[in-house]
């Protein structure tokens, strides 16, 4: 039976740390490396990146839109990156944040979940706001590839609080409502459930129960303003399952490949501390 991803996550961040690197070819990343704005430039940049990288962090996350701005020929860089990442170990979470109903979110899901895909990566990210249910296809094939899903739950942008910090028709703010079925797909997986909740590092106290036996994945450190000394603040006792995630603050360092090791390193050196000084250890 394949691991399932819970499992291999949780071995990676022991053994690797818990930093999450994001492959971003934003246009403007690639004119500071000083390379054009097209297929030669992305496939540069991403290669480079994941050379630097997939040896020795737990993730690397590449952003899909980023890719697929370029059409085919920026798809097909994305599935040699995704390729070569894990093939270097790095665990490969695809940033797509799909959501769709039925026959389409099937199709989403055998897009990053079917071991026959050539985009199968470990995990993707997905928005259950068409109602949780929505997401069935996605978690039932994880959960047969030994695949992760991660969920948005509370993202780190200010215009995401008027949907996800509604109530719910049963009184619950929206956003604890997909946690709790988060926990429920999560119930008795051990060492870490595969379905993670998105939640963003920069929101201070999150206010809501984080306790889902499963990864959580916390954007906006670095560029979006947030530092590794606010996670325990806001996760709180679920601090030790975060798994931070760094794309511009690393990226800008390049394209020289010792300063983006040194650049994650020194995330990783600083989220370590935190995590430690929140256990007491």
């Amino acid at each position: 039976m394949t691991t399932p991803f819970g499992a291999r996550l949780r071995a990676a961040m022991d053994t690797r740390g818990p930093l999450c690197v994001g492959i971003d070819p934003h246009p403007s990343l690639l004119t500071d490396w000083g390379l054009d704005d097209t297929v030669a430039g992305l496939e540069r940049f991403t290669r480079t990146t994941v050379e630097a990288l997939a040896d020795r962090v737990a993730v690397l996350k590449p952003q899909s839109a980023f890719f697929e701005r370029f059409g085919s020929r920026g798809v097909a860089v994305l599935e040699q990156a995704v390729a070569e990442a894990r093939a270097a170990g790095a665990l490969v979470l695809m940033d797509a944040k799909r959501g769709d109903i039925g026959s389409t979110m099937a199709a989403y899901a055998a897009t990053y979940l079917d071991p026959a895909s050539p985009l199968f990566s470990d995990a993707v990210t997905v928005s259950p706001y068409l109602g949780f249910g929505s997401l069935r296809p996605a978690l039932d094939l994880a959960a047969a590839s030994g695949s992760g899903v991660f969920v948005l739950a509370l993202t780190s942008n200010p215009e995401g609080a008027e949907v996800q910090r509604a109530t719910a028709a049963d009184g619950r703010p929206l956003a604890q409502l997909m946690l709790d079925h988060m926990a429920a797909e999560n119930a008795d997986a051990h060492p870490l459930g595969s379905v993670g909740a998105v939640v963003g590092a920069t929101l201070g106290d999150a206010g809501v129960d984080l306790a889902i036996n499963g990864p959580l994945l916390a954007p906006g450190i670095g560029a979006q303003g947030a530092t590794p000394a606010d996670l325990p603040g806001v996760f709180g006792a679920a601090v030790g399952n975060v798994v931070p995630s760094v794309s511009r603050g690393v990226l800008r360092h390049g394209p020289d490949p010792a300063a983006l090791r040194a650049s994650a390193a020194r995330f990783a050196e600083e989220i370590a501390t935190a995590v430690r000084g929140a256990s007491g250890a």
